[in-house]
This record gives C-alpha cells, structure tokens and sequence, in this order.
C-alpha cells in the first residue's frame, strides 16, 4: 500500500494496541526481511513459515529440520533465508521455490547464525560450547574458519601452570551471540563472561574486546546505519553503543573506543529481558519481560519509558520490529502464536479512489459542462475494450524501481497448493462438516483437510455398540 494514502507517517513512531495474531504451530522466533512483506518464523518442530504481512496469511512451508528453530536471517534482496536450529544444522533456502540451496551441520546446536549483509554465500554461527564459525558456502564445499571467543595471551616468559590455567579459562569462553556490521568486513561477538568482541572478517582476529556487562550476553542488535548496538544480558539491564566507523583506511586498533550511551532496566521491579529489538528508525528500543506479559518501549534520546504494551496474558519471547513501520511482532511462549502491535490507522476514504476529497461540512458543487451529458452506448462500449487492452502491473512499484536501484527486487512465487499456505487456526476438521478447537498436543504434520474422518468413524462404531447392548 501507498505509504502516503495511508498515512501512518503522521501518527507516532512507536505502536499502541495489539491489532492481531497470528498462529501456525508453536512458533519460537521471527524475523522480518528488510523490506517488510513477510515475516519469517520458526516452530518448535522445526518448520520455518513465511507469513505474507499483507493478507496475514502463509506465503510457504520450509520444512527441513527436526528440532527447535533458533534464529533467522534474511538475505539483502529478499530471496533466501538462513534457519539455525537445534538439531546442530543450519540451512540456506532458496525462496524461489522453497528448495535447501545448501545444508550446513556442525558439531553442536546453534545458538544464532547471521547472514553476511552483501552476500548470502557466508555466515556467521554462534555453537553451544563449541567457539564461532564463518563458513563459505560459494563452492561446493564449504569453507569453515574457526573464530576465537578471548584475545591471544602473550604467555611466553610464563610458566606452564599459568599457561594451563589461561588455557583452561579460555576454553571456558563461549561465544552466545553474533552479527555482522553494516558493511560486513568486522563482527560483533558477545560471550559469556560479558564481553564485546569486535572480529577482522578477513583476518579472523580480535582487534578489540571488553567488558561491557555483568552476565551472560544474549542479544546483539544494530541499527539500520550500523551506527549504534543494542545489548542485551542476563544481568537485567539493556544497554546501547555507539559504534565507530571500522572501515577507515587509518583505524588502529588501540584506539578503537565504543562509549556506552543508555542503559534501560527497571529498578523497582528487577525484571529480566527475554528480547530486545531497535526500530526502525532507531529512536526507540523495545523489549520482553521475563515471567511477565508487558512489552516495554523506551525513548533513547532522553532515555526514558515512553510505553508499556499491553496483549495476552502470556509472557513473551523473541521481539522483533518492523524495518519501515511502527509494528512489533512477538512471539508468546505459552501458545506460540505471533502478535502484533501496531498503531490503529484512522479510516481514510480518499485512499479508494484519487479524485475522491474528504470534506469536513456540505460545500456547493458546480458541475461541468459535459460531465453527465449522455453517450451512446457504442461509444461506451468502445471506451471500456480500450481499456482492457491497456496492460496494468499490479506487483510494480509506482516509481518504476526496485529497491536495489538497477537490481529487480525479488518476488516470492505465488504458491497455488493450498495445503502448503493453509494458516493453522483454532479449527481443525474431525468429519463432513464437524469441526473442534485444535488443543495443544496437536501439531502440523502436512495432512490435508479431511484426514480426521477415522475418529469421527470410531465414534460412530462404539455408538453402535452401545446401541446392540
């Protein structure tokens, strides 16, 4: 939809009310693309769903892995999608036609894996007890390269038991979170003993660590310019950075400072932070509560709580934002439906039709000369085949271009197998037109609708029996 005609622009920046939600399985995170038409989520089954944001409904089924999805990652034009889980793997599909375009298994679950900014061929993988990973995946076979989670040691006039404790405390650092900058030559790495590590994409060498929390880091988030970080640890407190610009020619490492410039925690109430996510234009920071079902929204101008979110009384897991608007989605721990926060836009009658004006009281019309004159029906009839033979693109942008300039933006296939974009609602079909409310226990496993005849049929048997009793 035009932005103009439906002028969210001139409402506020953050979102007030929950507007909807949606369910398909038990979903654990998501993750919008950078253009904001679909969000992605992960179940618990490990099936990865894309959601089409402006019908609410599901655009495709990836099914591919066999335990619990841990995080997503968007490609920059939009058509492929990397998926960590559980189940020690990671997998790059092409959106295109909804194939594995390469599989990646490792040694251990995936804490997270992101997706370079310029090119969906390398990632980085943060492992459970395992140090981090960049793997190449252009060739055939992929080329892994082992990141370090702590900075060399210069031990060499130390003796060998102080050269064994320092090997035994390294091996305990782990890497937990891990992104790219905008650019992609440097990563950002958050351990668990709370540090910050800034790695050489090409070397992969620290150039810069320090501790910047008291806890285990957990979430790592930058803005749209790369400009500012977002933190969040298992020491109740979320806090923002200010980046430098690692791409200068001259940039020593010694000199490399990140100020800190917020930090957002509630002190009265001691809350921890699930998940926490920057805006879309970076004015703002968003947060889940730990054992709690608020979403709370911060100003970092002044840094201050501008909102406190009200939804479903279920507490909330993996926060996420979207890249041009005010609308937050979240995913609930209990039920594992997705819900969204967005800002109720006032109805606008213009926006069906452009010559049409909204007036605030009665005014005088003059009508044209010619404007109700009567046609003849041939000429009518004329009018109207010219112009059906005019050709309309309805998927195009109204300017001509693409979001990458001279690059075609990419276009997710319609998928005509309605059993692959089925929602999953509260309903699930149990016979000729019986229907019950979908509990828990049950879970998607691709059957079409119609498959549940075999229960409503053993009701029938025993009814018989009863009946000749």
């Amino acid at each position: 939809m035009n932005l103009l005609l439906a002028e969210d622009y001139l409402l506020q920046d953050y979102p007030e009310h929950i507007t909807n939600t949606i369910r398909s399985g038990h979903s654990t995170c998501v993750r919008f693309n950078r253009t904001g038409d679909f969000l992605a989520s992960g179940r618990v089954d490990g099936t990865v769903v894309i959601w089409d944001l402006e019908t609410m409904g599901v655009a495709r089924k990836l099914r591919g892995h066999s335990k619990n999805i841990t995080s997503l990652s968007w490609s920059q034009c939009g058509r492929y999608l990397l998926s960590a889980c559980q189940g020690w793997k990671a997998i790059l599909w092409d959106l295109q036609d909804g194939s594995k375009y390469r599989e990646v298994r490792f040694r251990a679950p995936v804490y997270g894996a992101e997706l370079h900014p310029m090119h969906h061929h390398q990632f980085a993988a943060a492992l459970f007890e395992e140090q981090p990973m960049l793997v190449d995946v252009t060739d055939p076979f992929e080329v892994r390269h082992i990141l370090p989670s702590v900075e060399k040691r210069s031990d060499d006039g130390a003796d060998t038991p102080t050269k064994e404790k320092h090997a035994k405390e390294d091996a305990r650092h782990m890497t937990t979170a891990i992104v790219y900058t905008a650019t992609g030559e440097h990563l950002l790495a958050g351990t668990t003993k709370g540090r910050l590590n800034i790695i050489d994409a090409t070397t992969h060498e620290i150039i810069y660590s320090e501790k910047i929390a008291g806890g285990v880091i957990t979430t790592l988030r930058l803005t749209e310019s790369g400009k500012e970080l977002l933190v969040n640890a298992q020491d109740r407190t979320i806090r923002t950075f200010k980046v430098p610009d690692l791409t200068s020619a001259d940039l020593d490492p010694d000199t490399i400072q990140i100020p800190l410039e917020h930090k957002f925690q509630d002190l009265v109430n001691r809350l921890s932070w699930n998940h926490a996510a920057f805006s879309s234009t970076g004015e703002y920071v968003a947060a889940s509560t730990f054992n709690n079902h608020e979403l709370y929204i911060w100003e970092r101008g002044h840094g201050s709580l501008v909102r406190m979110l009200e939804g479903p009384k279920e507490e909330q897991g993996v926060i996420e934002w979207h890249p041009h608007k005010p609308l937050l989605a979240a995913c609930g721990l209990e039920t594992g439906r997705i819900n969204i926060w967005s800002v109720t836009s006032p109805q606008r009658w213009s926006a069906l039709a452009p010559d049409f004006v909204e007036v605030e009281e009665n005014v005088e019309y003059i009508e044209k000369e010619d404007e109700f004159d009567i046609h003849p029906h041939e000429e009518i009839q004329k009018r109207r085949l010219d112009a059906e033979d005019e050709d309309v693109d309805v998927l195009g942008n109204a300017e001509g271009g693409g979001a990458g300039g001279d690059v075609a933006p990419f276009r997710m296939p319609v998928l005509f197998n309605l059993g692959e974009s089925d929602s999953e609602e509260e309903f699930v079909n149990v016979g000729l037109g019986t229907l019950r409310r979908k509990s828990p226990d049950d879970q998607d496993d691709g059957a079409p609708v119609g498959e549940g005849k075999p229960p409503a049929k053993k009701t029938v048997t025993q009814r018989t029996r009863t009946r000749k009793r």
